[in-house]
Formats: structure tokens, C-alpha cells, sequence
């Protein structure tokens, strides 16, 4: 597991592809355990990426780091920008897509919710086009809420899923989901100072069909 930047109170790791985000066997708190030789060490996940999705993750190192770090989050500070590869091309430029959105626990699907209710909850996101080529495109995605499978569900309710996606659309795309956490911004839990993390998604299907 890659290691972008550490100190005493975070981590900032490259999360791979199908590698849980929380702390269970094989997950990222335990890969960052191994690849810092403290296998008894205090790793905290603070935010999730989907299994399937890979990128920036920040961990804490102990429970205050944490817990700063969470309200970050709760209260909007904390932010996520993500890329991700579409079938299709949107309408505009770029725009916002505002839905809400239910939670199906049993078969551990988001899906679109045609009225407010129990456990309907607004979903908000800002995208904007990096590249096109008429049958796919390349986009910037800024998530000012952060609903389970939000980015995935909001994207194929339109008729635009993501390449790879499995869960919502029937595609068949020979590579794993083409959504990368690309940067994250924060400040840090014990210094207050601001901190900006960015990476690009590897060079490799569909990304490579769309350099930017």
C-alpha cells in the first residue's frame, strides 16, 4: 500500500481497488498497520470509499484525530473531489445533480427516491466535464453530501453510469469502476494548518482513452 504523507496523527494512503476503507481483516487500517511495521498501532478510518473504489484516504492515529477529523466532515469542511469515466456525455459543461435518495439494507442498494420519507435523504453533487470523446467522458465530481453509492447512483439515474459500474447497469466493462478519490482537503486534527492531497487515476482503461 502506498503511503502519500504521514506524521504522528495521520495518514494519507492510496486505497487499492476492492480493499475495504474500515478496520477488519485485509482493510485499509490493517494495511497501514503492516506497511508501518506496528501491527498493534492505533489506525482509525474517518471516511469511506466504495469497495470497488480505489484513491486518497485519509486514517487518524488515535481517537482525538479522529473525532477532529469527523467533525470536519459533519460540518462541511472536510473536502472530497473524486474522478470518474461515464458512458455517455452530459447535457452541460458542468452542473449540479440534486436527488433524493433511499437506502434498500437487504440488497445493499441506493436508489432514487421519487418523494421525501423514511430514510430519504437529500443527495448533492457538482460535476464538471474534463474530457469527452463522444462516447464517454471524464469528470470532475465535487460531493457536497455524502450518501452510500451517491456519485454511482446519481450518474445512472440519468442514462450516464460509470464504466465498470456492476451494481447499477447491466455494462460489461472488461476493468474495475473508473471512480478515483483524486483529492481531499482538510485541515490537520492537531495543527489546524490546511492540507490538500492530490492524485491523478492510473494510466490505465477507460482513463488512458481520456488524458487530460
Amino acid at each position: 500500500m502506498e503511503i502519500c504523507y504521514q506524521d504522528p496523527h495521520i495518514l494519507v494512503c492510496v486505497k487499492p481497488a476492492r480493499v475495504l476503507s474500515t478496520d477488519e481483516p485485509g482493510g485499509m487500517p490493517e494495511l497501514a498497520r503492516r506497511a508501518l511495521g506496528t501491527p498493534d498501532g492505533d489506525i482509525r478510518t474517518v471516511h469511506r470509499l466504495d469497495r470497488v473504489v480505489g484513491g486518497l484516504m485519509v486514517l487518524a492515529r488515535s481517537a482525538q484525530d479522529a473525532s477532529e477529523l469527523a467533525r470536519q466532515i459533519r460540518e462541511g469542511t472536510f473536502e472530497k473531489e473524486y474522478q470518474a469515466v461515464l458512458h455517455g456525455v452530459p447535457a452541460a459543461e458542468q452542473g449540479t445533480l440534486t436527488d433524493l435518495l433511499v437506502r434498500d439494507k437487504a440488497r445493499k442498494m441506493t436508489m432514487v427516491a421519487c418523494s421525501p420519507g423514511k430514510g430519504v435523504q437529500q443527495a448533492i453533487l457538482h460535476y464538471r466535464v474534463l474530457a469527452t470523446n463522444g462516447e464517454m467522458s471524464r469528470v470532475r465530481v465535487r460531493l457536497e453530501t455524502g450518501r452510500t453509492h451517491q456519485i454511482r447512483v446519481q450518474f445512472a439515474s440519468r442514462g450516464l453510469p460509470l464504466v465498470g459500474e456492476r451494481k447499477y447497469a447491466e455494462g460489461q466493462d472488461p476493468c474495475e469502476i473508473a471512480l478515483w478519490s483524486s483529492r481531499l482537503g482538510f485541515h490537520h486534527p492537531a495543527t489546524g494548518e490546511p492540507m490538500v492531497f492530490t492524485l491523478e487515476p492510473p494510466q490505465t482503461y477507460p482513463w488512458n482513452l481520456l488524458p487530460l
